[in-house]
């Protein structure tokens, strides 16, 4: 008696209901419960963390920057994309892409294209030399390679009217991109005794060339001297 009587008010329950809303009911994986619901805040999950030496795959990485220069008039374009680019990569990935930006830094640490930066530039410190590779390494893979080859290819990028060749935003945008999507520090999940083509870790060299010798940064950056210097 009892079950009949449970069976006739569900009856008489579901007959009041909405058919979509009987179908949420008995279907978990209805249609509207799959949809993500507005203003809904997902929880990155912070355990699967851990510091890694990985490098970003050369390809995902230069495609990434390629990219980032098309129908981009401006670093502060060129920046917002890169960052939200790369939140979409995992995040042992985007930690990745810092490391590859390290060992991209660390290739080209070498007298002659502190040359290039210097004549570029009209003076190079210790950190302008750091933007100014961040900057050659933001005009993508074709210039990066031809720069770290001969620097002095770098006259294909001189633009009339430029102020300065530096791009210290682009040593970042990794670590914006990291802490977007896990809200941490990305410094904490590198592996530095692993890792250490860093700039802690930069070859000791010789100048070639020195300041007060024209001659001497004219024989190393012949078509950038003539350009900025004449």
């Amino acid at each position: 008696m009892k079950t009949i009587l449970f069976t006739t008010f569900v009856c008489s329950f579901l007959g009041c209901m909405n058919p979509d809303h009987q179908k949420e009911l008995f279907d978990p994986l209805s249609e509207e419960m799959l949809k993500p619901k507005l203003n809904q805040t997902v929880d990155f999950d912070t355990l699967q963390l851990t510091k890694t030496a990985e490098m970003l795959d050369t390809n995902i990485y230069w495609r990434i920057v390629d990219y980032s220069l098309l129908n981009k008039s401006s670093q502060e374009e060129q920046e917002q994309y890169l960052i939200n680019e790369i939140e979409k990569l995992s995040w042992k990935e985007i930690v990745g892409f810092r490391l590859r930006t390290y060992q991209l830094l660390y290739d080209s640490y070498n007298s002659e294209m502190w040359c290039a930066g210097y004549l570029m530039n009209g003076g190079c410190s210790d950190d302008g030399f750091e933007y100014f590779r961040n900057w050659v390494i933001s005009r993508g893979k074709e210039t990066y390679q031809k720069a770290k080859s001969n620097p002095d290819n770098l006259i294909s990028e001189v633009r009339e009217g430029a102020e300065f060749y530096e791009f210290e935003s682009f040593w970042y945008v990794a670590l914006e991109a990291f802490h977007r999507k896990t809200g941490k520090n990305l410094y904490d999940y590198i592996d530095h005794k692993t890792f250490k083509t860093h700039e802690g870790n930069y070859p000791v060299f010789e100048f070639t060339w020195q300041e007060q010798s024209p001659e001497s940064m004219k024989k190393i950056c012949p078509r950038l001297y003539a350009k900025l210097r004449n």
